[in-house]
């Protein structure tokens, strides 16, 4: 049977498109939703309506009747592949990568990305308590499996932050409002999602068809040695025969309204699905980087507090290095002064560059200022020559894949989620972590002690919200809800 709420449409429509004020800026709301979803409901709701609002005027290329929707996402789907296709065999006839002139450019894109790959699947979090629904059931589950359905290496937000760390591709909370509006319409429709079903079910059918960005992205990303698993983990989860796309045309299915007004529903699915096309892109990320501008802004931001650390000893064009960077605007200035005294040597291998000595290696004077990300950065740009032409090339480097496979049989079978304690329904011995693990053995009693399913699954479900299934307790609950949902 389908829920009563979804057959009021026409309330929930005409509010969609009522004056309202002005909506809270998405990199706000993006973090208050994670500290306090509840306390930040209507400015969630506002939000979703004024994104609603701005995308009226955009296309949808969905067919006009469900009966057609999985010839659409198959005829698609072939599209996709023989682009990639084509792609392929242009590399191979030796084309250039088409996405990422240099690895600072691939892991730009990582720390761009990351507001909305952090939030991975936030915008199925309501279905969660409609677990008693069968006609949900295609949506929660592809919810569990983008948590990894508890398992750490499986979970999306998980790896992602993993990627992020070994990379060294910290500060992405310091993006512009654009690179956060995907997110925060995620994290808004997965907390707003019983006054916004058609358009959750609208939005997750856009999000989950395959993307051709998505395999080339993974295709160069291991090609500078970049783990591209949370990219092809998404080819694979996604396939239109029994992945998330199939899912998120049976969902539509079942939840279209069998009393109510059908074509209202589905015009607010519409609307669902133009939502994807706001904020910023895999391509316009891409496109939008610059190598030197790149470089300067982090120099600008590295002398906030530098600005006041280095000796006067130390001078460029006459004048200390403190005063060069007192002025964020003289920063270009510096470094095109550091070119002409000979402390960095563009189009030539980095170690001929005084500076580069400086931050880079054990015994460099200032090891530790510069993260990995930030020192690809300022390698890349320094074996740039000046004038654009292809300087010294970095030495050449394994694939991310060929490097998998010279690695020995230990490390390549080692339990990357051991520091995650895993108890309840996959139990592993104690003692890793105390703290941990009498949390979760406090988790284990409460749900034992719940008075029923109904309060079970309450408990686990706010223990998997956006905020919080990759910790712990939220892997725990939701291997715990993934195991009852189906008893």
């Amino acid at each position: 049977m389908t829920p009563s709420y979804v057959t009021d449409v026409p309330e929930v429509a005409r509010a969609s498109t009522a004056t309202h004020p002005v909506a809270t800026p998405a990199k706000d709301l993006y973090f208050a939703l994670q500290a306090d979803p509840l306390g930040n409901a209507r400015a969630a709701e506002d939000f979703l309506r004024t994104q609603i609002a701005a995308v009226q005027a955009i296309p949808a290329d969905l067919p006009p009747t469900l009966a057609q929707l999985p010839e659409w996402i198959q005829a698609r789907t072939d599209a996709v592949g023989l682009e990639y296709r084509d792609y392929l065999n242009a590399r191979k006839a030796g084309a250039p990568r088409r996405y990422f002139g240099n690895r600072a450019h691939a892991l730009n894109f990582l720390k761009a990305a990351a507001p909305t790959k952090l939030v991975d699947g936030a915008w199925l979090y309501g279905m969660l308590r409609h677990w008693n629904n069968p006609d949900f059931h295609p949506l929660i589950k592809t919810y569990l499996e983008e948590l990894g359905e508890g398992v750490p290496d499986k979970n999306h937000v998980t790896i992602y932050r993993k990627l992020l760390a070994t990379h060294g591709c910290d500060g992405w909370e310091h993006l512009s409002d654009n690179h956060f509006l995907q997110g925060a319409i995620q994290l808004a429709l997965g907390h707003s999602g019983d006054r916004f079903l058609p358009e959750v079910i609208g939005y997750n059918l856009g999000y989950e068809q395959l993307p051709l960005h998505l395999l080339i992205t993974s295709y160069e990303l291991n090609e500078f040695g970049i783990d591209p698993y949370y990219f092809t983990l998404h080819v694979t989860v996604d396939n239109a025969a029994t992945g998330h796309a199939q899912k998120a045309v049976q969902a539509l299915v079942d939840l279209m309204p069998r009393v109510g007004d059908r074509a209202e529903f589905y015009r607010r699915v519409l609307d669902g699905y133009r939502l994807n096309e706001l904020g910023a892109s895999t391509n316009s990320v891409i496109a939008d980087f610059d190598l030197q501008d790149e470089l300067i802004d982090i120099l600008v931001q590295k002398a906030v507090t530098g600005k006041n650390m280095h000796s006067d000893y130390c001078r460029v064009a006459g004048r200390s290095v403190n005063d060069w960077l007192a002025v964020p605007e003289q920063v270009p200035g510096f470094l095109g002064a550091l070119e002409i005294a000979g402390w960095i040597k563009r189009g030539e291998d980095v170690e001929n560059s005084r500076f580069w000595r400086l931050i880079h290696g054990e015994r460099a004077e200032m090891f530790g200022v510069f993260s990995a990300y930030e020192q690809q950065v300022l390698k890349d740009w320094i074996l740039t020559a000046p004038d654009g032409r292809e300087g010294a090339k970095e030495p050449r480097m394994l694939t991310h894949r060929a490097r998998q496979r010279t690695m020995d049989n230990l490390s390549q079978h080692q339990d990357r989620s051991s520091s995650y304690p895993e108890r309840g329904l996959i139990r592993r011995r104690a003692g890793r972590d105390l703290e941990t693990d009498n949390e979760l053995a406090l988790l284990e009693q409460q749900v034992a002690d719940a008075a029923g399913k109904v309060e079970a699954m309450a408990l686990l479900g706010e223990l998997m919200s956006p905020a919080h299934h990759h910790s712990a307790a939220g892997l725990m609950a939701t291997r715990m809800y993934t195991k009852l949902l189906d008893i």
